[in-house]
């Protein structure tokens, strides 16, 4: 594996060795992992990032329409989900209410990216935990993995479909393009709606690219990472973590806050409403100045403390009702539970996505959540471009407010997203981001308590200290 820099000697019966995986690679960003290995298995986990970004200043000052473009350049892969929180946020600053079809715009916008990274993720990013690429570039330089269980006939249909996914990423970018002016960083998401006014040319031209990523979803994407479950069946029963999930909720459906993946708290194995009054952040292990922790966003600030003395990460410990929680396509399955049937797959023999059960929070589990996951939005994709009008309008002007707040809650394709924006004086004042991937890869918190990655690393097992290949499958399971 790339970046295993294994901290001492071979660990024999009873010792504790530590492994540093830095950074870990095939993931969006720059994150390390370390982990401490006794008899064979992860006992204890740390997770770092260590790249400091500072967005939240560099938007101060700036007027506020600035930020639906400011804030995609957090994220190269999923741009156009930071377009659509900063657009929710100012939405709400500014008073506005979207015209359906401008809704119906931002969704097809949203929705195409949504599919692009979701592919993306399993074949370039987390395919090659489980098959093996021929030995030719890009797929060499690499570690040897000896943990490959597939037959020779399946890891060649993996590899073709690993090929065919780069052709798919590439038209899901060009239906971007259509209705978003370009992509990455979409020109097209905007406070107020979509710049674009789709024409029944611009429509037929997505639909035409559509139809090929739908299929290539449900006759190969879906398909193979359920073949995956046989031999490696082991891997729906590790990588538990906490067990809590966070969901903000996607794809508005009308005006009245029905969304197609639905909103949802789930802790201690308990169902809740989302209250956004519950979210704090907390910086005891973070490079951050300790007098910021604790904050809901609202009254967050943003102080980096690079030489701060036992914090070892650049990520913030989100917090909901003051416990860690998961985001991601399993919290966004678990909350709407649809019924498999509807995406093409009841071959487990059940009906709703929650009857998988305690399998849903594993490595295998969480890639089967996302590709379900995939199917669905593809369908609604589907019925979007449907409902689109052409020539009608998609865009409500509003002037800027002297002086207002907006918060923008919903659904990354990794996880939950949140931007707030204080407006004073027609500039912004102050703005907070919990980008998706925080919820799941902080550190520890004020009250000692691991991030999610952390915790689900506890307890996987590492036969070979060497090669510690299930810490990067689980790390990519979550797609950080």
């Amino acid at each position: 594996m790339a970046g295993c820099k294994p901290q001492a000697e071979p660990a024999s019966a009873g010792k504790t060795i530590k492994i540093s995986i830095d950074p870990v690679t095939r993931v969006e960003g720059h994150l390390k992992a370390q982990v401490t290995v006794k008899n064979g298995v992860v006992v204890d986990a740390r997770v770092s990032g260590g790249m400091y970004r500072g967005f939240e200043q560099i938007l101060k000052g700036r007027d506020p329409r600035d930020a639906t473009q400011i804030t995609q350049r957090i994220c190269g892969v999923c741009p156009t989900a930071h377009a659509t929180a900063s657009a929710l946020a100012l939405d709400d600053a500014f008073g506005v209410e979207l015209t359906d079809n401008g809704r119906i715009a931002r969704n097809l916008i949203l929705g195409a990216n949504y599919l692009q990274s979701h592919i993306l993720h399993f074949y370039h990013l987390a395919a090659l935990d489980y098959v093996n690429g021929p030995d030719t570039a890009p797929f060499i330089p690499r570690y040897k993995n000896n943990d490959i269980r597939v037959s020779k006939k399946i890891n060649d249909v993996a590899v073709e479909q690993y090929l065919e996914a780069l052709e798919m990423r590439r038209i899901c970018h060009e239906m971007v393009a259509l209705l978003g002016g370009k992509m990455p960083h979409v020109q097209g998401i905007v406070v107020g709606g979509a710049t674009e006014i789709p024409t029944r040319e611009a429509l037929n031209a997505y639909a035409l690219r559509f139809k090929k990523v739908k299929e290539f979803i449900l006759n190969k994407y879906v398909p193979i990472v359920y073949l995956l479950a046989g031999p490696y069946g082991d891997l729906f029963k590790t990588g538990v973590g906490h067990k809590n999930l966070v969901s903000w909720g996607a794809f508005p459906l009308d005006s009245k806050g029905n969304t197609l993946l639905k909103a949802g708290v789930y802790t201690d194995g308990k169902d809740y409403d989302v209250d956004p009054a519950m979210i704090k952040e907390y910086v005891k292990y973070s490079w951050f100045d300790d007098s910021t922790t604790g904050l809901h966003p609202s009254r967050g600030t943003t102080k980096p403390d690079a030489n701060k003395s036992g914090a070892y990460s650049f990520i913030k410990a989100p917090r909901y009702n003051g416990k860690p929680h998961e985001g991601g396509p399993l919290a966004r399955m678990w909350a709407g539970n649809p019924e498999l049937s509807k995406v093409g797959r009841d071959t487990l023999g059940v009906k709703k996505f929650r009857e998988i059960g305690d399998a849903g929070f594993s490595i295998l589990g969480r890639h089967v959540a996302r590709a379900e996951e995939t199917a669905l939005v593809a369908m609604a994709v589907e019925e979007w471009i449907t409902q689109a009008v052409p020539g009608k309008e998609t865009f409500v002007p509003m002037p800027i407010p002297k002086n207002a707040e907006g918060l923008g809650m919903t659904e990354a394709p990794r996880g939950s997203l949140l931007h707030y924006v204080d407006i004073k004086d027609s500039v912004i004042s102050n703005y907070q981001i919990i980008s998706a991937t925080i919820w799941n890869a902080n550190p520890r918190d004020d009250m000692g308590q691991s991030g999610p990655i952390e915790e689900a690393l506890i307890g996987i097992p590492v036969p070979d200290v060497e090669n510690p290949v299930n810490v990067g499958r689980l790390i990519r399971s979550y797609d950080p």
